[in-house]
């Protein structure tokens, strides 16, 4: 009887894994909006960032064959809860949040992904080197957090920080149309390892 419940859950772990990568859409969560600037230098706002490297992520995930959905298109704000409540509409479906950076530390630098459920933590590695992959950048990794978006999403999900709008080295890429499309392909390639499951 023992040896049939453990075979049960494993079947079940299993499935649930088979679940994770079996998804056509991909949730982009372009992070702030509106009122809520997000990190900003000047006027560098994370909120412009967000947005323009999730609209070129959207377009990059087309041409690989994936259905899209943004929590939002233009510069108006959504609340935490509501950009859960569109994610969560979804099954099928993976949730990324676009983000940048900022510290008053303004010597620090790099990319990091965040996970919060196991099932996420593959996705969060897949999309992390496929960024890596795409810039010279520190590699400051992959890591767990309880942030909101991530911790209350039902699907698999990650918050991407595509590097410092506090650091002045980071800010002037970021501010080129060349490095934003070098995240979102990255990120667009990390998502297209993931789906195949390896």
């Amino acid at each position: 009887m023992k040896t049939f419940f453990l075979n049960l859950l494993l079947g079940l772990a299993l499935s649930v894994v088979a679940d994770a990568y079996n998804f056509r859409t991909v949730i982009i969560d372009p992070g702030h909006g509106g009122h809520d600037k997000g990190g900003q230098w000047g006027r560098v706002y994370e909120k412009h960032l967000a947005l323009d490297t999730s609209v070129r992520l959207e377009s990059h995930l087309k041409k690989k064959g994936f259905n899209t959905v943004m929590t939002r298109r233009s510069d108006y704000f959504v609340s935490l809860p509501g950009r859960m409540s569109i994610a969560n509409k979804h099954k099928n479906a993976i949730f990324i949040s676009i983000h940048y950076n900022y510290t008053w530390k303004q010597h620090v630098s790099g990319i990091e992904t965040f996970y919060h459920s196991q099932q996420s933590k593959k996705l969060a590695q897949d999309v992390h080197r496929g960024m890596i992959s795409r810039v010279k950048v520190v590699d400051r990794g992959v890591k767990y957090a309880r942030y909101y978006v991530i911790r209350n999403c039902s699907i698999p999900s990650i918050l991407v920080e595509g590097g410092f709008v506090s650091n002045s080295n980071e800010r002037n890429r970021m501010k080129t149309a060349w490095f934003r499309d070098a995240i979102a392909r990255g990120i667009a390639d990390g998502v297209q390892k993931f789906r195949r499951g390896h």
